[in-house]
């Protein structure tokens, strides 16, 4: 018997409270969107098991390479990140949207033509760019600081792959291929790094941030190839081969806006990071980038929603649903908000024996730790209202809302940072994820009628003819 039948068996029996919770837990594994859960609750468990790999490689790099060094590599590490998320033109986002939609019409063409040239763009786009970051290092020379060259060196030879992995992960969550999608990058490429980190330093190398991020540019090159082979075995099966045709007009145009909303996001996880650097020391900012860290965790609940539900708000929307939409839009917001409360009150509790495992110093982080946890939850409150808005058509007004949280986010940093340090540009965060929430919610009710919030004076009716 397995645990659904189990559940389900438990849910039948008669009489007691008891009975009443294995109804709703049967009511959350079989009924209306189950599909959707699974895949969420899949993305999740990923995304956790990402953490874990990752908090586990960062701890060992904090303790085995100093608060110093350590500061120095979180840096450069953000602008890698902070470029591979922005380098792909905003094509992998356009994903959801256009895979569904030539399928639908049977546009097979131009479906091969955009499988096809996405990549050969996103590809391109990471190598310019890299190609133009490392120019730009070169005639700075050490006025950025000798000691961060090498680093950013590897992080330019990284980018194209970076690039390419996240162009992979749009194509792959598209046809519900969660392992393809995030596996790479969220499980492999870890594994490579932590790997490689613990290679170095029981061979007797010497660890600092130029071999770290040596270890983490060839992690991101085997797992971008590994990733390449898997998705194109498993696209064989579902796409033949023929005629390929381009419309580079229209992706391009519908990215271009999206890729301001998601630069924009990207900007609001790393402007902090960057910005302190340039006001304290690098040991202030390791203890910041280790606070952080823990707390974004909060996020892959959000991640794991919205990577799921993408498409589900695309097909209720072409198919004229509203009322179906509305109630499986209030349902992500739930989705989003709950286990988000949970596991930032966790995280509060359990703060400092967390902080301490990178170091004894790094408990001088906790208050940031505090801090973010308000900033998270009001981005939680409104669930995937800004993964929702741009399958819908509303990129535009999702990027004027985050130009306002990020210039409210960049003008409270300067601010802030410079007297308060980590709880300055902390509080600078919070603030402007605030800002996003609002923005977002009224850009969803004026725009659609939706109500995106946790709190709802009256909760959307689920209709009769809802499929999972």
């Amino acid at each position: 018997m397995t645990l659904v039948d189990i559940v389900r068996a438990r849910a039948a029996a008669p009489g007691s409270a008891v009975a009443g919770l294995w109804r709703q837990l049967a009511q959350f594994i079989s009924g209306e969107h189950s599909t959707t859960k699974k895949l969420a609750g899949a993305v999740f468990a990923i995304r956790v098991l990402s953490a874990v790999i990752a908090f586990v490689t960062q701890v060992l790099i904090a303790r085995w390479i100093g608060s110093y060094e350590f500061g120095s590599f979180v840096y450069v590490w953000t602008w890698l990140l902070l470029a591979s998320d922005v380098v792909h033109l905003g094509l992998p986002l356009t994903a959801q949207r256009f895979i569904p939609e030539y399928t639908q019409t049977q546009a097979f063409g131009r479906l091969r033509g955009y499988l096809d040239g996405s990549r050969w763009l996103t590809f391109g786009a990471g190598t310019v760019v890299a190609l133009g970051g490392a120019a730009i290092v070169v005639s700075l020379g050490d006025r950025i600081g000798s000691h961060l060259i090498l680093p950013f060196y590897f992080a330019a030879a990284a980018l194209p792959f970076y690039a390419l992995t996240f162009m992979h992960d749009g194509l792959a969550r598209s046809y519900n291929w969660i392992d393809v999608a995030l596996l790479p990058a969220y499980v492999i490429r870890p594994l490579i790094f932590f790997a490689a980190i613990f290679g170095l330093h029981f061979g007797g190398f010497a660890l600092n941030a130029t071999t770290a991020m040596g270890a983490l540019a060839f992690a991101g090159w085997l797992a971008a190839l590994l990733q390449l082979v898997q998705f194109n075995r498993r696209l064989k099966t579902v796409v033949e081969p023929g005629r390929k045709s381009y419309d580079l007009r229209r992706w391009l145009g519908t990215a271009f806006p999206i890729i301001l909303v998601w630069g924009l996001y990207t900007l609001l996880t790393s402007i902090d990071v960057l910005l302190l650097k340039q006001f304290r020391p690098e040991e202030e900012v390791a203890h910041y980038y280790a606070a952080a860290k823990i707390l974004a965790l909060v996020s892959f609940i959000y991640f794991a929603v919205a990577a799921t539900t993408a498409h589900r708000y695309t097909d209720y929307h072409v198919a004229g649903d509203h009322e179906g939409l509305a109630y499986f839009a209030a349902s992500t917001v739930r989705w989003v908000f709950w286990p988000s409360l949970a596991l930032c009150s966790f995280i509060i509790v359990f703060g400092y024996p967390l902080l301490r495992l990178f170091g004894p110093d790094f408990v001088a982080g906790y208050p940031v730790i505090v801090i973010l946890a308000v900033g998270q939850l009001a981005r939680a409150a409104v669930g995937p209202a800004e993964r929702m808005l741009n399958v819908l058509g509303y990129q535009r007004a999702c990027a004027i809302a985050y130009a306002a949280a990020f210039a409210f986010d960049i003008v409270a940093c300067l601010l802030l940072a410079p007297p308060f340090g980590a709880l300055g540009a902390a509080a600078a965060t919070a603030g402007a994820f605030l800002v996003e929430s609002v923005c977002l919610f009224l850009i969803a009710k004026r725009g659609l009628g939706l109500h995106m919030f946790i709190w709802h004076p009256r909760k959307p009716k689920r209709a009769a003819h809802m499929v999972n």
